[in-house]
């Protein structure tokens, strides 16, 4: 320490004197030195100044617990406006010592922002309210309006509101206005509650500022006014209130009260997302994921969505989730998708618990996300409500055991509701009465249900009344229309009906053997992975059964049946080894005719 400085400092008041001298003119090492000589000597504007320098990070390192312990050590000596800080920073969660414990470095001072301690700052708001300070009248308002059971009396604070409003305290203004406000019964109650809120925002609050905007916008007790409220949130915004800087955005990208602006209002959105507004970063999220005048750019709105997402947007959570599901922007993940819907659906969103429990039916995830989530609940809820998309979807969580022990006569009950309306329902209805299941089997009634389904061209029904004519089950036996059938979901992919018609071609049914067509479908069929339709054409081939023989592919196509399972290959493949050379008798070899596996 510089000689006059050591001189000074055993004066404190000098001390103080010379310490902002020297802040000022930027030299805070030996500023703090003073500043902090003089508050150890126990003068208390010193020791409000360094708990303001702990607070704000400026001479010393920003600490919040350091300014709390400063704050106290001037309160206990009647510094009303540290009585006003303390009270504050107790709010916010700083923990502080009891009085009279020494200002030393092993008290243990914490920050907790989810404990605000109101005892306390109940303590030190009223100790400088009653001492005549606006802003502790204030803070005290504050505490007795919002307090937990045993401290809040809203009367009583409307009383000190007032008393701070009248000495013209920005924040009286603004608290007084509000609890009138929520006591308001009348348009005219409601106006006068407004005026108090107006004088907060014309001294500067921009708490009251976005307060005007909410009231400007959705017309509280006043006409609705769009270019009022866009300029109310515009100040607010500018000072960092987030819910302000969101809500600008918003109104700008939509053309609420001025003419629309997407950059402007990106902009805004875009900085209430970083400051931490969650419905912001979704807002955000779905403008890039949406695109307008350049495409979609889904990376992007990935990134957006997820940080919503780990803030508890339930929308973005899902959002998130189909970005996986689909794999836009991200890399496709079944397990990430469902670990995103299953946050969405936890917090409520119906959407979501659709989506995720139709992946689980579909077999789709195996992960600890979904495990013990009540999946069949939500289906029950919306099924008991009428809703018919949650009747066949909780029918299928009880046919399949999801989440609830297996009942088939209470699922074929759920999904006989259903089946009205439902074409997947409808199907399933039929398939259940075809074998059976939790009721009495009923051919006919389950071809006329799967032929309703069929009706509408789902493949799956269409494949099975197919079957039902060919085996002539439920209905008459009419292989042509069956053949027409597999014809039609065939050209659209079906392997099953690819090797339908193989087998029906092949001979021993009601229409004309047509080997080369036999042939020709069989290929089709073994071609898109049917394994049957691999050991078939293989077979074909090596007879030579619609031309030549043709060893080499038949084997390779015989090596394929077995790897996925199909034994009877081996005994062909044994055949081309043992007698390579030999003929095989030309004849049918006609197969058994089923489309299931397409």
């Amino acid at each position: 320490m510089k000689l006059i400085d050591h001189l000074v400092s055993r004066s404190p008041a000098r001390a103080l004197r010379r310490a902002r001298r020297l802040a000022a003119g930027g030299q805070s090492v030996r500023a703090a030195r003073l500043l902090s000589a003089a508050a150890a000597a126990g003068l208390v504007e010193a020791q409000h100044e360094v708990a303001h320098a702990y607070l704000a990070g400026t001479l010393f390192p920003r600490n919040p617990g350091e300014a709390a312990r400063w704050f106290l050590a001037a309160a206990e000596a009647g510094h009303v406006p540290s009585m006003c800080r303390l009270a504050s920073l107790y709010l916010i969660g700083v923990s502080a010592p009891a009085s009279g414990v020494g200002l030393f470095p092993d008290d243990h001072w914490t920050t907790d922002t989810a404990a605000a301690d109101y005892p306390a700052a109940l303590v030190w708001a009223r100790k400088a309210a009653e001492a005549g300070s606006a802003d502790g009248q204030s803070l005290l308002g504050f505490i007795l309006a919002n307090g937990p059971d045993g401290i809040l009396d809203r009367d009583a604070a409307l009383e000190w509101y007032g008393k701070s409003a009248a000495q013209d305290w920005p924040s009286g203004h603004l608290g007084y206005g509000m609890l009138l406000m929520n006591r308001a019964d009348t348009a005219e109650k409601t106006v006068e509650a407004i005026r108090p809120i107006e004088r907060a925002a014309d001294a500067g609050l921009p708490s009251a500022h976005f307060l005007l905007g909410v009231i400007n916008e959705q017309a509280v007790g006043i006409l609705p006014d769009l270019p009022r409220a866009l300029a109310h949130y515009r100040k607010a915004a500018i000072h960092g209130i987030r819910n302000a800087q969101a809500k600008l955005g918003v109104m700008l990208l939509s053309g609420q009260g001025c003419a629309p602006d997407p950059v402007e209002g990106e902009s805004w959105l875009r900085r209430a997302a970083v400051a931490g507004d969650p419905e912001a970063a979704a807002l955000v999220g779905d403008l890039y994921a949406r695109g307008g005048d350049l495409p979609p750019n889904y990376a992007e709105a990935a990134i957006w969505f997820h940080a919503a997402a780990e803030a508890g947007h339930r929308t973005a959570a899902r959002a998130l989730g189909m970005l996986y599901l689909t794999g836009a922007g991200v890399a496709r993940d079944a397990d990430e998708a469902s670990r995103w819907l299953a946050r969405a659906a936890s917090g409520g969103d119906t959407d979501a618990q659709i989506d995720l429990a139709s992946l689980v039916l579909r077999r789709q995830v195996r992960n600890a996300s979904v495990d013990g989530l009540p999946i069949h609940e939500w289906f029950e809820r919306a099924a008991s409500s009428g809703d018919a998309i949650g009747a066949f979807n909780y029918a299928v969580c009880l046919l399949e055991g999801v989440g609830i022990a297996r009942d088939d006569t209470k699922g074929m009950t759920w999904l006989r509701r259903a089946a009205d309306n439902i074409v997947n329902a409808q199907y399933l209805y039929g398939v259940m009465l075809l074998q059976g299941r939790g009721v009495a089997a009923d051919p006919v009634a389950a071809y006329e249900w799967i032929s309703r389904a069929a009706d509408t061209g789902m493949v799956d029904a269409l494949a099975e009344q197919a079957e039902m004519k060919l085996h002539a089950r439920g209905t008459s036996r009419d292989h042509e229309g069956a053949r027409d059938i597999f014809l039609r979901i065939a050209e659209a992919g079906h392997s099953g009906a690819m090797f339908a018609l193989g087998a029906l071609h092949g001979g021993g049914h009601d229409i004309p053997v047509d080997r080369a067509a036999a042939l020709y479908w069989y290929r089709r069929a073994a071609e898109a992975d049917h394994p049957i339709a691999q050991l078939m054409l293989g077979r074909w081939l090596r007879k030579g059964l619609a031309g030549p023989p043709d060893p080499v592919e038949a084997e390779a196509w015989l090596v394929r049946a077995l790897a996925q399972g199909i034994e009877d290959a081996r005994a062909d493949l044994e055949a081309l080894a043992d007698a390579s050379d030999a003929s095989t008798p030309a004849g049918s070899d006609p197969a058994s005719v089923r489309a299931a596996g397409g």
